[in-house]
């Protein structure tokens, strides 16, 4: 028998996720069955879909997320010992993964072999590699449609997301401009990441910055934040331009009935002939692959840069979690296990 221990939710969050709302548990895992491997988990990511997922499960249920594992044990030939698999089993130091079943109450469930990462990190995979990597590349290329020369503005650009549309945003010959949340995240953006312009817009006239950093208007537009920044952003669109919507981070921690409220965006949206499309990962799963492959030779080829903002321990993970939300990561936010 193998003791394992995950993160169990025992209390809907309220606001910003506290500790006490988790317990973490001990437990026996199942001898192994026909199919099923025992994964160590070696990396967790930590999301912000996983604040606005949880109500979705009933209480109490283990904390879901994205991992990367190596199979210790296997009974699926396909599957021996050694392999590293991306699955959703979440905040556990140990998983049985059945590699064929779709887990009916995970709606979310995802489970393949880690694509080979050239040697870089296991990590990369949870990110760059990975969920976000894949959904900057579908939802701004195949949403967004960008043409070199046109203007694309990004918000939380300095997230796991963000930060890999603006750097193919540049990749495709754009003019990039993003926002995020502390002056050392611009300067990053800028310096490291080869935004054209960013700006912090907890210090910034937002609709006076964009109007002089984008003169002739936006094309693209990239929210993962939502609220009023999206509303001026979304003023200051040319005709028929186009907004993938990856996220609304800014606010994931209110109650639905609490909701900020925002300029109407209708005006905007009708006058400029706008497309706004909503986008979710999980809808392009047959075409990951695709994406991975082409994100992995981005980096390869020294076109995109993956940053991680790394924390270590299994009991850090809660921690990293709510650093996560509060905006302390800048690129993607993983667990060392």
């Amino acid at each position: 028998m193998v003791k394992a221990r995950k993160y169990v939710v025992k209390k809907y969050f309220e606001g910003v996720p506290k500790r006490s709302d988790y317990e973490i548990v001990e437990y026996e895992l199942p001898p192994l069955k026909v199919g099923e491997v025992l994964v160590k988990t070696e990396w967790v990511s930590v999301d912000p879909y996983l604040r606005i997922y949880h109500k979705v499960h009933q209480l109490p249920y283990d904390q879901f997320s994205n991992q990367v594992g190596i199979v210790e044990q296997s009974k699926d030939p396909n599957y021996p010992v050694g392999t590293r698999i991306v699955s959703h089993k979440g905040w556990c130091d140990y998983a049985v993964i059945n590699t064929a079943k779709v887990e009916p109450e995970d709606y979310l469930d995802v489970k393949y072999k880690l694509p080979d990462l050239k040697g870089m990190s296991p990590s990369i995979g949870l990110g760059t590699a990975g969920m976000p990597g894949v959904s900057a590349y579908f939802a701004f290329l195949e949403l967004c449609q960008p043409k070199a020369g046109e203007t694309v503005v990004v918000t939380g650009a300095a997230g796991a997301v963000g930060s890999i549309v603006g750097q193919i945003a540049k990749i495709k010959g754009c003019n990039v401009i993003g926002f995020a949340g502390s002056d050392d995240k611009v300067k990053w953006l800028e310096k490291e990441l080869g935004f054209d312009k960013a700006f912090n817009y907890k210090t910034t006239d937002i609709q006076k910055a964009l109007k002089a950093a984008a003169p002739n208007g936006v094309d693209c537009f990239f929210d993962n934040v939502g609220g009023e920044m999206c509303s001026i952003i979304v003023g200051q669109m040319n005709r028929k331009g186009r907004v993938a919507v990856c996220g609304y981070v800014g606010s994931y921690n209110e109650e639905l009935t609490e909701q900020p409220k925002a300029t109407i965006l209708h005006p905007s949206i009708v006058l400029n002939e706008l497309r706004i499309e909503g986008f979710v990962a999980r809808s392009w799963l047959d075409r990951w692959p695709e994406a991975i492959e082409q994100l992995i030779t981005w980096i390869k080829n020294g076109q995109l840069k993956p940053t991680e903002h790394v924390t270590v321990g299994f009991d850090k993970i809660f921690d990293a979690f709510v650093g996560m939300l509060a905006g302390e990561n800048a690129g993607k936010a993983v667990v060392k296990v």
